[in-house]
């Protein structure tokens, strides 16, 4: 099978691992909230002196720009939830076994609030991408419209 060395070193690469998760989850969610107010400003108003300009390859390249942004935070989200939820739980699952249920309790605790935060950013990402195609959709039909 393996050895002991081969083990250690793949126990070692994953548990560097969490930490950046962690940044990465803070990030995407502070990213995540940024676009939820870029958003909102998009609804109140932005969109449509968008439409005033009448520049449907600007309206399409900021569309695409922002859709694509959105579906990332919504994709990637949920993985690194998933990272932060099984890093943890081999450790965690290790001090079981030798009784030690604080370090258990700690890595089940890391475990759930990685898997929330994720699944928060792909939450907050689905809807801002779904939202921000049925405005943009609309705002190209509404030029194309108005082009005689």
């Amino acid at each position: 099978m393996f050895t002991s060395a081969t083990l250690d070193i793949m126990d070692t690469m994953v548990s560097y691992l969490l930490e950046p998760v962690i940044i990465a989850l803070l990030a995407l969610i502070a990213l995540a909230l940024w676009e939820t107010g870029l958003a909102i400003g998009e609804r109140t108003g932005g969109l449509r002196r968008m439409i005033q300009t009448g520049n449907t390859n600007a309206i399409a390249a900021r569309a695409q720009r922002r859709i694509d942004r959105a579906d990332l935070i919504a994709r990637i989200g949920p993985m690194m939830g998933l990272m932060g939820t099984l890093i943890p739980l081999g450790p965690g699952l290790a001090a079981l076994g030798r009784g030690d249920l604080d370090i258990l309790a700690e890595a089940v605790t890391v475990a759930f609030n990685t898997t929330v935060l994720g699944l928060l950013a792909g939450i907050i990402g689905f809807m801002l991408g779904r939202a921000r195609r049925r405005w943009y959709d609309g705002a190209m039909a509404e030029l194309e419209e108005a082009q005689p």
